[in-house]
């Protein structure tokens, strides 16, 4: 049977568990794909913002739409990071592999008025990563989900033909629920955090048109802090059963923002260059409050240091134009790594990654569509020195090993004007 100092050196890495979520694909636990044009585009669209989907990426742009527009899409992919423990062995895959994210936006503008109003509802961020229970490191985290939705309305103004500003409400609701072992070996024992919170932040853009073939955007979303609210769930065979405890926990999710050029040498072509940068420097420490701990975690306020670097999205697209109103785009990202290795969780992975992805879509008088694909790649990533877990000795590292990344994706989108 544990000691109760045993039960405390289990319950650790739960809490670092709660505080580390995964992403689909992007730096952190950011999704930056809210529409298949700009995803054919290796999302590169603050300075192009030219359909429904600015809302998300410059909600400036929403200025140059006409009447009512109402789009909807999906983002599809096949996430598929591995593991490979220290000194080589059985490679380890994500076994939750399929996800999907859906958008929707609409947009109006007045004839002859210089105000735009828009609404979105879509996921900034989201997670979705489960791992066998025999990798070793099930004390770091065996499964975790994150709902991330946002209500955004926006109103943009026109303030002369070339310059128009935009700003908006953010309503976010996220909820989380993470589960991992107590201990190293695979057996009965679990520890789960389930919790979920409204938060509020804004959105700001400017789209800047100083020349015919040059367009600028930059764009802003702020910080928000998730006060979470739920309970942890803890089990230990033999020991305990299942035992409840309410929970709560204060989560930042942090501001980014983007600025990009778009260079159109002719009407056929249109270039564009984006840097996007993310502040994950907001995730240093969290702590997770129990209010009735239960015997086998019976620890209430336990501080978790993530110590989370900046990162930056560098992102490349081109679009080429056709008379019967078909288009074809190609793009490029190169995405940061934003954890550092001492601080590294496997329900992350996160490390540099490269995106390729090539689009096709239809611009009709009422009616366009695009569908896009992706492919994501992460280049073998080796984590030495990991912090152990309070409690365990400085010789246990549970997250090193070599960390790579491989995706799939399919976006589509649907456009209406009315």
């Amino acid at each position: 049977m544990k000691t109760k100092r045993q039960t405390v050196v289990a319950f650790w890495p739960a809490v670092v568990l709660c505080g580390t979520t995964s992403a689909l694909w992007a730096g952190g636990f950011r999704l930056p794909d809210q529409d298949a044009f700009a995803t054919g585009r290796g999302e590169a669209f603050v300075a192009t913002a030219d359909n429904p989907a600015a809302i998300y990426y410059n909600p400036a742009g929403i200025s140059q739409l006409k009447g009512n527009n109402l789009r909807a899409g999906v983002y599809g992919i096949y996430l598929d990071p591995t593991y490979t423990p220290p000194g080589g062995g059985p490679t380890f895959h994500n076994e939750s592999k399929l996800h999907a994210i859906p958008q929707i936006y609409y947009t109006y503008s007045a004839k002859d008025f210089p105000v735009s109003f828009g609404l979105g509802v879509y996921a900034p961020f989201g997670l979705g990563l489960q791992w066998s229970e025999d990798t070793g490191f099930r004390t770091a985290g065996i499964r975790s989900d994150l709902v991330c939705d946002t209500i955004n309305p926006v109103v943009a103004f026109k303030l002369i033909p070339s310059l128009a500003i935009a700003g908006g409400i953010m309503v976010n609701y996220a909820n989380l629920d993470l589960q991992e072992g107590l201990t190293p070996i695979p057996g009965n024992d679990l520890f789960r955090f389930t919790g979920d919170s409204w938060a509020v932040g804004y959105n700001l853009g400017i789209l800047w048109q100083p020349h015919e073939k040059i367009s600028l955007g930059a764009t802003f979303r702020s910080a928000t802090k998730q006060h979470l609210t739920g309970r942890t769930q803890s089990e230990m065979d033999s020991v305990q059963p299942y035992t409840y405890s309410s929970a709560t926990a204060d989560f930042p999710f942090p501001l980014d923002a983007a600025f990009g050029v778009s260079f159109r040498p002719t009407q056929k072509w249109n270039l564009e260059f984006d840097a996007d940068y993310t502040d994950w420097t907001t995730l240093q420490t969290v702590t997770f409050h129990q209010t009735t701990p239960p015997p086998i975690v019976p620890v209430s306020d336990i501080p978790v240091t993530f110590d989370w670097q900046s990162s930056w999205y560098f992102e490349f697209g081109a679009t080429r134009y056709f008379d019967n109103g078909w288009h074809v785009s190609a793009g490029y990202i190169f995405n940061e790594n934003s954890i550092p290795d001492a601080h590294y969780t496997p329900l992350v992975t996160d490390l540099d990654k490269h995106f390729f992805s090539i689009g096709v879509g239809f611009k009709g008088k009422r009616l366009d569509f695009d569908i896009a694909y992706q492919f994501g790649y992460g280049p073998t990533h080796t984590v030495t020195g990991s912090a152990p877990p309070f409690g365990y000795p400085p010789t246990y590292h549970p997250a090193d090993g070599d960390y790579s990344f491989i995706s799939h994706a399919i976006a589509a989108s649907v456009g209406w004007r009315f």
